[in-house]
């Protein structure tokens, strides 16, 4: 039987990414162009610049790919691309540059969702085993999602106000922490302990809904009231006790959906699922459901994931034409026009 190649671009936020996959789940090449660095200064992501970023490298991002996975674009049955959900003015560059190349190879064009392909990552690591439990956590994301078969996604449970990497950025700031924060405070929270007891929202609630904006608040307000007052805190506690309260919300919410819907596995997804604190909680907590989270190097953004979620779409036959427009706000129950 004939091997099946399928490439990828990511371009949702500030990592430009094309990846190549053979089959099912074999990730020939997996190239990542970070922007971390410039967004540095600005203590987050600027939109604006990074589109630019995004236009000046994936054309080598492209040409890097196929040279590491040893193919020509001759040997590509499909081309996937993440048409949201995240920055439009990102998605539309990446979008531009897989539409282009899969019209002038005569490729079909596969639209993956972005979440989805945080979701799918988990493929790396082992079958998957349907229905399942995801818990997407990232910069932008906070949601359950109950899976009842590969590419039937549905959103049970997700945040009022901020998604947690987001939470994680905005409390890093205020403690003077590089852009962006989160691996430091999950660093500074190990050596730290729970003293400042921050309130844990929505927690003793029955739905699956999660809130964090009251956490940032109360952290924000214990720093610069401490600030006023000329007393310093501790950046170890502060840590600690931010992530401690952050982990109880995300156990809690997990704990309550999987009592709901029952299944066999869990996978926890998304750049805040490199959180150490996060796998450890996970591993004492999560008992009565196998947890699967993705390799590292497929936690953040990346092509790779992509096309691990667009191996699925392709199996299902779901193409899009080249009309194909960016959904910056697109929902698991979307599909492609």
């Amino acid at each position: 039987m004939r091997d099946r190649y399928i490439l990828a671009v990511e371009s949702s936020c500030d990592e430009t990414s094309v990846a190549i996959l053979k089959n099912e789940n074999e990730l020939l090449a997996n190239v990542i162009a970070s922007q971390v660095e410039s967004h540095k200064r600005f203590g987050g992501v600027v939109p604006e610049v990074a589109s630019r970023h995004h236009v000046e490298v994936v054309t080598t991002c492209f040409e890097d790919a196929l040279l590491e996975a040893g193919i020509t674009a001759d040997d590509l049955d499909a081309v996937a691309v993440t048409y949201g959900p995240g920055l439009v003015g990102a998605l539309l560059v990446g979008m531009a540059a897989a539409k282009a190349f899969a019209w002038a190879h005569q490729l079909p064009l596969i639209p993956v969702n972005h979440m989805a392909g945080h979701l799918m990552a988990a493929r790396q690591v082992k079958e998957l085993q349907y229905p399942l439990m995801a818990l997407l956590v990232s910069g932008g994301h906070t949601e359950l999602v109950y899976v009842s078969e590969p590419g039937d996604y549905k959103i049970i449970g997700e945040t009022r106000d901020d998604a947690v990497g987001e939470a994680y950025d905005k409390v890093g700031r205020v403690m003077g922490l590089t852009y962006p924060a989160g691996r430091e405070i999950d660093e500074l929270a190990h050596k730290g302990k729970d003293v400042h007891n921050f309130p844990r929202a929505m927690i003793k609630e029955d739905n699956l809904e999660f809130s964090f904006s009251g956490l940032k608040s109360a952290f924000i307000n214990l720093h610069h009231n401490a600030a006023q007052k000329g007393e310093e805190l501790g950046k170890e506690d502060l840590s600690a006790s931010f992530q401690a309260a952050v982990l109880d919300i995300l156990m809690a919410k997990t704990q309550k959906a999987l009592a709901k819907y029952p299944v066999e596995m869990l996978v926890v997804a998304g750049g805040v699922a490199a959180n150490q604190g996060l796998r450890e909680r996970l591993a004492d907590d999560i008992t009565d459901a196998e947890v699967v989270i993705p390799p590292l190097r497929l936690c953040g953004d990346n092509a790779g994931m992509i096309a691990l979620a667009a191996a699925i779409e392709y199996d299902k036959g779901n193409f899009a034409g080249l009309d194909l427009n960016a959904k910056p706000s697109l929902a698991f129950d979307e599909m492609a026009d």
